[in-house]
């Protein structure tokens, strides 16, 4: 995005972010055109009445901010996760003149280079920890069917391959327990589709699209494999991989046919005639017996099964009163292309505030390197998101929202067991800091103390009209640099 360049005219700070909205939006909008394999988010919700899931569920409410990794045998050449697999209008492979089933061939052929020698988990949840970073979600298997654990149902694995020599060749074990060592609540991702298993593309057919290319209702034994497949896997992540909070199930095409809506319809992806059940209720009741009050979110397919909603790559429009989260790269891609452009520090953050405003979390999608190391633009932008985050994180963990939760560039939050409010105020890229900032909504009860908490100190405020009015102090502390947002904490009177 470009730098907006303009400078405040008046001491006075509300900004209007309208044209900053339309251009994300605008975005955003393109990237779900260019990328149609972007989930849309259920309209539905329901509440789970599991008490253990309820309660791990407010837990997770408190984390707010956590990291999605996407990594797989994609990372080798450095190209969209799984997607060029699947013959699609949409996808463009580079290699125009290979063969569709070369293509397959060669991307199968990857697991005989994926060779991360370098895979170093505990700097992983370092630079996690670092930017403020509360849960995990990392990639078990995608939907081309690689599978970053140890499974036993296939060798189509990493430590079947130059890795598997490697004491850490179980990747998603030793990701988890690093993760876990920081005291991130443990999320695994999951494909509901395979791509390589022969019980889902049946070697017989051609692969139309994303779909299973066979009929179900002429072939059950098949699709009863692929089932039995996918629950001995669920199982393994389940019982083998130690305290797990949330299966983060992808694929939504996957799904029984009477979850198929029309709105899911308007979606574009091609819907079959026969059913892609695979039992989420027989998958919950294993996973909830290994991992009591385990999040399940069956993504877009709205029910018991979807404790949560995701939204993938925008915020939505309007503050939501049930548990909800935005999945958004912090790159262009979720996995590592090679010269990728990062967003900014500031972006990131006004993203992660807007979206806690209005009830969410934000989960950040990063995609380490082939070799297992993270991108140094990566690790950057996480060291800038934590600089703020460590002084600024009480407006953020463990809130919930206000009512009126946005007025211009502000957003408010409250934490409801500590009786305290919060007012984030965002700041452009590159503007100076403001005298004093102002606005006419959550007013303040007289007698309350306001504090900046990027330094802790008291600042003075008044009634200017209908306008509440803080002033910055002088110098303002020790701030070397202009944040990329003022947040400010309501303390009532004793």
């Amino acid at each position: 995005m470009p730098h907006m360049q303009s400078k405040f005219k008046a001491t006075t700070m509300r900004i209007s972010y309208s044209s900053l909205l339309v251009f994300c939006c605008l975005h955003f909008g393109l990237v779900a055109v260019a990328q149609q394999n972007v989930h849309q988010q259920s309209t539905q919700y329901e509440w789970p009445t599991d008490e253990k899931v309820k309660a791990k569920l407010d837990k997770w409410q408190d984390q707010k901010f956590g990291m999605i990794i996407h990594w797989g045998l994609y990372a080798v050449p450095g190209i969209i996760e799984s997607w060029e697999l699947c013959s699609e209008d949409w996808i463009n492979r580079p290699d125009s003149n290979r063969s569709y089933e070369d293509y397959k061939k060669w991307y199968w052929g990857l697991k005989n280079d994926f060779n991360p020698v370098n895979f170093d988990p505990a700097a992983w949840a370092k630079s996690g920890k670092d930017a403020g970073m509360r849960y995990l979600v990392f990639t078990t298997k995608h939907h081309d069917g690689f599978c970053m654990f140890d499974t036993k149902e296939t060798n189509f694995k990493i430590s079947a391959g130059p890795f598997k020599n490697n004491p850490r060749k179980d990747v998603a074990k030793y990701v988890f327990d690093a993760f876990r060592k920081n005291d991130f609540m443990i999320g695994a991702y999951f494909s509901k589709p395979d791509w390589h298993s022969e019980n889902y593309w049946w070697p017989k057919y051609a692969t139309a699209d994303r779909n299973n290319n066979y009929d179900i209702r002429k072939f059950p034994w098949r699709w009863n494999n692929f089932k039995k497949y996918t629950y001995n896997q669920l199982s393994e992540l389940m019982t083998n991989y130690g305290s797990v909070d949330i299966l983060w199930l992808d694929g939504g095409w996957v799904r029984p046919l009477e979850t198929v809506t029309e709105e899911v319809k308007a979606w574009g992806a091609r819907i079959p005639e026969w059913s892609q059940d695979i039992d989420m209720p027989k998958i919950a009741a294993m996973a909830r017996k290994a991992q009591p009050g385990l999040l399940v979110v069956d993504r877009t397919v709205h029910g018991e099964f979807e404790n949560y909603q995701t939204p993938e790559q925008r915020i939505p429009e309007t503050q939501l009163d049930h548990p909800w989260e935005s999945c958004m790269t912090l790159a262009n891609n979720w996995g590592y292309v090679p010269n990728d452009q990062f967003k900014t520090s500031n972006r990131i953050i006004h993203s992660l505030i807007e979206v806690v405003a209005k009830g969410g979390s934000l989960l950040l999608g990063i995609g380490p390197k082939p070799d297992g190391t993270l991108p140094t633009e990566a690790v950057t932008r996480l060291q800038e998101i934590g600089e703020w985050t460590k002084k600024n994180g009480a407006a953020i963990y463990n809130t919930r929202t206000t009512k009126n939760y946005k007025e211009g560039n502000t957003y408010f939050t409250e934490n409801k067991k500590e009786g305290l409010r919060y007012a984030l105020v965002c700041l452009r890229e590159n503007d100076r800091m403001p005298a004093f900032v102002t606005w006419k909504t959550n007013l303040p009860k007289k007698g309350t103390t306001m504090r900046w908490l990027h330094t802790g100190a008291k600042v003075d405020w008044s009634m200017d009209g209908d306008d509440v009015k803080v002033k910055l102090p002088k110098g303002y502390g020790k701030i070397n640099a202009t944040p990329a947002a003022l947040a400010f904490a309501f303390v009532p009177a004793d």
